[in-house]
């Protein structure tokens, strides 16, 4: 098959998890853009529909921190669409604070989404790949999850990101001999209208970034959509427990 067949995504179903904005919204779109049906799952019901109605996908309310909620919603597309082809788990949030001062809840809840909750949506969605015959599952780390970023602290968010990518090698390795894929992305700074939010507040920071990171810019979020279609196309299909890092150079420092 040639190339462009392989990176084509007709007729696939793929669920991108926390797909109503940011880097989601960009990852929904260009799966959209190379033939997916797109099914946003999104905590904000509202703004799910509106950027289904965007993209020309269809949208479904989901809390990934709730294993009963990620179970129910797994059974209905099943229900409602068969064969799910792909999965993104991109829903993720963030907590700046020293390690000292960080509040119980704060390590908690970013753990809730971050990791437990990609576990919660690969188990669910796996189970179902498995009974199908196979799917690819994407899950979105971070850069990170393998460098501590500076100035900002963020002790959560990189183990939660770490949490991620140990997550995709160890159900790449279960899951290769029964036909499900499993590869993570990595993402650096990332122009997102919550970057941007970061960067006018933070100017300091965003000083260092600029100057730690060899590009000297951040991604455009079709930038890491690009990435992420790939990896849930054929043209991928001999990746598996792989850690796709597009961070414009950060981690080479």
């Amino acid at each position: 098959m040639a190339l462009a067949g392989k990176l084509s995504l007709e007729g696939c179903n793929i669920v991108v998890t926390g797909g109503a904005r940011g880097i989601g919204l960009d990852i929904a779109r260009s799966a959209r853009e190379a033939g997916a049906h797109v099914v946003i799952a999104d905590i904000d019901a509202s703004l799910g529909e509106s950027a289904a109605k965007e993209i020309g996908g269809s949208t479904i309310a989901l809390d990934v921190t709730d294993p009963a909620s990620v179970r129910d919603v797994v059974t209905r597309l099943a229900r409602e669409h068969g064969r799910l082809h792909g999965w993104v788990n991109n829903a993720g949030i963030v907590r700046n604070a020293p390690a000292e001062d960080t509040p119980d809840e704060d390590w908690r809840s970013v753990m809730a989404v971050n990791l437990d909750g990609t576990f919660w949506c690969c188990r669910e969605a796996g189970r179902h790949m498995l009974a199908q015959g196979g799917g690819v599952i994407v899950n979105i780390a971070s850069m990170s999850g393998l460098v501590s970023n500076r100035p900002q602290c963020q002790a959560a968010y990189n183990t939660s990101k770490a949490g991620v990518i140990m997550l995709t090698k160890s159900l790449a390795g279960e899951w290769a001999g029964r036909g499900i894929r499993v590869n993570s992305v990595s993402p650096g700074y990332t122009a997102t209208p919550l970057l941007e939010q970061v960067r006018a507040q933070k100017p300091d920071w965003a000083a260092v970034w600029q100057s730690e990171t060899p590009m000297a810019r951040p991604a455009e979020p079709s930038e890491i959509a690009a990435v992420v279609v790939f990896l849930l196309s054929d043209a991928s299909s001999y990746m598996t427990g792989s850690n796709v890092v597009v961070d414009g150079g950060y981690t080479v420092w």
